[in-house]
């Protein structure tokens, strides 16, 4: 692809739109809440053994409910993982996460719907859905694929 000035012009701007995302407050409310999850030296030992459980999750899921341990994974992951998600640096963190990915689909949103209403666009933290419409036009045909 050649640089033309318009394509020079357009890299610009989509830079300077990131330095705008990077330098607002969502971002800076982002960074702090996670920037406190490692600090916090409580909150680093629950999602640390949280993270120590999952792996066993994973291995104990190859199986399924024919694995000896089973049941006491089970209920292991969902008791920290419900410790996890009630430390308060874990939900401000989720929060700050949700306002910044609902900053981006917005803006996401607005551009594809100035280039085009057929542009697919992210929506609600999900890059791409499948909207159920094979033809290829985001589902805005009204066809009955």
């Amino acid at each position: 692809m050649f640089a033309t000035v318009e394509f020079v012009e357009l890299l610009e701007r989509s830079e300077n739109l990131g330095r705008m995302i990077r330098d607002s407050e969502v971002m800076a409310a982002y960074n702090s809440s996670q920037e406190a999850l490692y600090q916090d030296s409580e909150t680093k030992a629950k999602i640390d053994a949280f993270t120590a459980v999952k792996e066993q999750y994973e291995e104990v899921q190859r199986f399924g409910r024919y694995h000896p341990d089973y049941s006491s994974i089970m209920k292991e992951i969902r008791s920290k993982k419900r410790e996890m998600d009630m430390d308060a640096n874990v939900a401000a963190f989720k929060i700050a996460e949700r306002n910044l990915q609902k900053l981006l689909d917005e803006i996401s949103g607005t551009l594809a719907a100035t280039v085009s209403e057929t542009v697919k666009a992210p929506r609600s933290g999900a890059a791409m859905k499948d909207s159920g419409c094979g033809c290829g036009s985001g589902g805005a045909c009204g066809c009955a694929s």
